[in-house]
């Protein structure tokens, strides 16, 4: 009997790499022993799921996503919890977002529950790789890639979809200290009805320009303002961003080019349950600066896979510098911080049900 294309295939590699020791593991450098693997072909749908040893791939220099970067990808970590469990933190919505990206891009939607059971195969099988030391995690990167040899300019008819893991050191080894962003009114990062609110490549190379020039006055990351009025405050190069105003957290509104977080969303779900007032609306760099000048600015912080948290200390725009709690973690931020990364590494209750765990 011929096997069915979606039952998952596992090689494992019989040359196994050293684990890197301890947190000092640079981002995004270091990766397991294992790769997931799927294709799409046009009439015939995903197929051929595979775990096989990590390794180069081969694609033929026409194929269309060194032409036109149709791709999309997502990230989202394995946590290793003291009782020696593992547990991915919401995966389902990182695939949901994927199947969103994927729609704006013009690929094939994969079928989540499937890549669910895929993504806990090839985890269950790197476990081991989840590193100990606090603060520590699995990094996960599921993305798709089309991989049709055609110069012609539309949707690819095939595509691979991967998934690699890494594992990454605390992602602050000096502890939460706050942030300098400078509010870029320069450049633009996106605009409603394109990608910005998809998870795509050519989204975070467009915004290297302006980081670097941030960096170079000594900011830590951007924050990109509406591409149309360069008036309404959008995110961070890397987190979406909240403001505690007067005792209320205020956050930009999904209007189109900013993308859904994860975590966006798991903060928001937090502070409801809190009674802690939060609202999504159009906020204006004006409208924040004015409120700094009344001195009802208590808190600013970024949220993402990365960081979970990232307290901001300042903000620079226009020449003029927003001083935000002396440069220290607010207390919500901080509150929300160990809250998250305790259910992460089930040390707080997961009420909320965020948790997989892994066999």
């Amino acid at each position: 009997m011929e096997t069915p294309t979606n039952e998952l295939e596992v090689v494992k590699s019989s040359d196994l790499k050293p684990k890197p020791v301890g947190d000092q593991v640079p981002f995004g450098t270091v990766f397991t022993d294992h790769i997931f693997t799927m294709d799409y072909e046009t009439g015939k749908g995903w197929h051929s799921p595979k775990i096989v040893p990590y390794g180069p791939i081969s694609l033929d220099p026409a194929a269309m996503i060194f032409h036109y970067g149709q791709t999309v990808f997502e990230g989202l970590k394995a946590y290793h919890t003291e009782d020696g469990r593992v547990l991915l933190f919401r995966p389902e919505e990182n695939f949901k977002r994927l199947n969103l990206s994927s729609d704006r891009l013009s690929i094939p939607p994969i079928d989540e529950e499937q890549m669910l059971e895929y993504l806990t195969k090839l985890v269950e099988l790197e476990k081991d790789w989840v590193p100990q030391t606090p603060g520590t995690s699995l990094y996960i990167r599921p993305f798709i890639i089309s991989t049709e040899p055609n110069l012609a300019v539309g949707p690819s008819q095939t595509y691979k979809l991967m998934i690699l893991l890494s594992p990454v050191g605390s992602y602050f080894p000096g502890g939460l200290q706050p942030v300098i962003i400078h509010v870029e009114d320069q450049f633009t990062r996106a605009v409603k009805g394109g990608t910005g609110m998809a998870k795509t490549a050519g989204n975070y190379s467009a915004g290297y320009q302006a980081q670097a020039n941030a960096k170079k006055a000594g900011n830590a990351d951007v924050l990109w303002l509406d591409g149309v009025e360069k008036k309404y405050i959008e995110e961070v190069g890397s987190m979406n961003i909240f403001f505690k105003i007067n005792g209320e957290v205020v956050t930009p509104a999904l209007n189109g080019s900013i993308l859904k977080g994860i975590t966006r969303m798991s903060v928001i779900e937090l502070l409801k349950s809190w009674d802690v007032p939060v609202s999504e609306r159009k906020i204006s760099i004006d409208e924040i600066y004015q409120a700094y000048e009344d001195g009802l600015v208590e808190e600013i912080f970024g949220t993402g896979t990365a960081a979970v948290i990232s307290p901001v200390g300042e903000l620079n725009w226009k020449g003029q510098k927003m001083i935000v709690n002396n440069h220290e973690i607010g207390e919500l931020s901080q509150k929300i911080y160990d809250t998250i990364t305790g259910v992460q590494y089930g040390r707080v209750e997961d009420s909320f049900g965020w948790t997989v765990e892994v066999n």
